[in-house]
């Protein structure tokens, strides 16, 4: 018989498998029906049992964020691997010896220095590597503007050394959107801007077969992917707060919870003492810039059930304190509500933070332990 719940050491991460997979089958259900591939993004959960369920449902390829992710991912059986985060000089020799041991490796370039490395590099070793250029379509983060004049010459480096594959973004802007309108109008913008940027290389005379677009928010509200041939998404499959308060998700939806024990009180201050702290939910406070502020996560009873007004307000390396939104008039008789040792489940405001964490996930179903699931970090 599984163990339940009540067996497990706090804290813990713990995957609802059924949410899990609902969250699965819906990311791929809107690919499929927009006639694109997904490639999704195994930074978030780093566990190879949940990239399996993803391709399972359909997922073609993956996307990781380090070296470390392709290397793990290819000996667990997963050969096409996108490395989307700009390819430092150093790490060159590692991404080719990956490409050697025949694992289909995809790197990321935005400046001329960076291209112009990994054309050199290429002739050098006699390496090929497919290289895509990372456009910026919202001013978030890295990227080369697809009206720079920088873009084509870019492609020219890549091309000459027999790399250039193709452009990518990530619309991580999508995650300052407010409403389903300027959710779907973010999407469209990503869509838009990468594919202008793949038609000039294209009109510059230049091969450009993959047009990859991606996050979360923009998968879900996007209308239309005329002229893209991936989608890269992530979080998706734990979701979190952060999600929750964009409008991709519901609370309910939420797949990854910390399992934590109360182990004190404040009476007179209306505070809830448990054992999951910073160290087991991460500093990241994702959702102080929305409008409902989460503090470190939404409380949850031991089944998952939110429990209104309570947030962990405040977390200290081992202790997170739980508090009830309006105070200490409204949370009454702490000890008599959660008495030491009650057990409450927090909702994280970003999973690939508080995952983490972990070195691994407990997957549960109906109260019961179903099995345990390492995960890795590392670069």
């Amino acid at each position: 018989m599984t163990p339940s719940i009540a067996a497990l050491d706090t804290p813990c991460a713990l995957i609802d498998e059924a949410r899990m997979d609902r969250a699965i089958a819906r990311m791929q259900q809107r690919m499929d029906s927009l006639g694109v591939a997904l490639r999704p993004h195994v930074k978030t959960a780093k566990c190879i049992e949940v990239a399996r369920r993803q391709r399972a449902a359909g997922a073609r390829g993956i996307t990781v964020s380090t070296l470390k992710e392709a290397e793990e991912f290819f000996a667990a059986g997963f050969d096409d691997v996108l490395y989307a985060v700009g390819l430092a000089p150093q790490k060159i020799a590692a991404a080719f010896d990956l490409v050697r041991r025949g694992c289909r490796l995809s790197v990321v370039v935005d400046s001329v220095a960076a291209a112009q490395a990994l054309a050199a590099a290429a002739r050098r070793d006699g390496a090929r590597i497919g290289t895509l250029i990372e456009i910026d379509v919202d001013g978030h983060r890295a990227g080369v503007a697809p009206d720079s004049p920088l873009l084509p010459q870019i492609g020219r480096l890549l091309h000459g050394a027999g790399l250039l594959a193709g452009v990518m973004t990530h619309c991580g802007a999508s995650y300052e959107c407010r409403g389903e309108a300027a959710l779907v109008a973010m999407a469209e913008q990503e869509r838009a801007r990468c594919v202008a940027a793949a038609e000039r290389l294209r009109a510059a005379g230049l091969p450009c077969p993959a047009v990859s677009v991606g996050s979360t928010p923009t998968a879900l509200f996007a209308r239309t992917l005329e002229g893209v041939t991936e989608v890269r998404a992530g979080v998706y499959v734990f979701h979190d707060l952060v999600m929750a308060g964009l409008g991709v998700c519901a609370p309910e939806d939420i797949a990854l919870t910390v399992l934590g024990t109360v182990i004190g009180h404040q009476r007179d201050k209306g505070w809830v003492l448990t054992d999951a702290g910073w160290m087991a939910l991460s500093r990241d406070r994702g959702t102080q810039a929305q409008p409902l502020d989460q503090g470190y996560g939404l409380v949850c009873d031991e089944a998952g059930g939110v429990l209104e007004g309570w947030i962990v307000n405040q977390a200290n390396q081992e202790h997170g304190i739980v508090e009830h939104r309006r105070g200490a008039a409204a949370a009454g008789d702490v000890e008599a509500r959660f008495p030491i040792g009650t057990r409450l489940r927090i909702l994280p405001n970003h999973a690939c933070a508080t995952a983490a964490q972990h070195a691994g996930y407990a997957v549960i179903e109906g109260g019961r332990v179903q099995a345990r699931w390492p995960r890795f970090n590392g670069w």
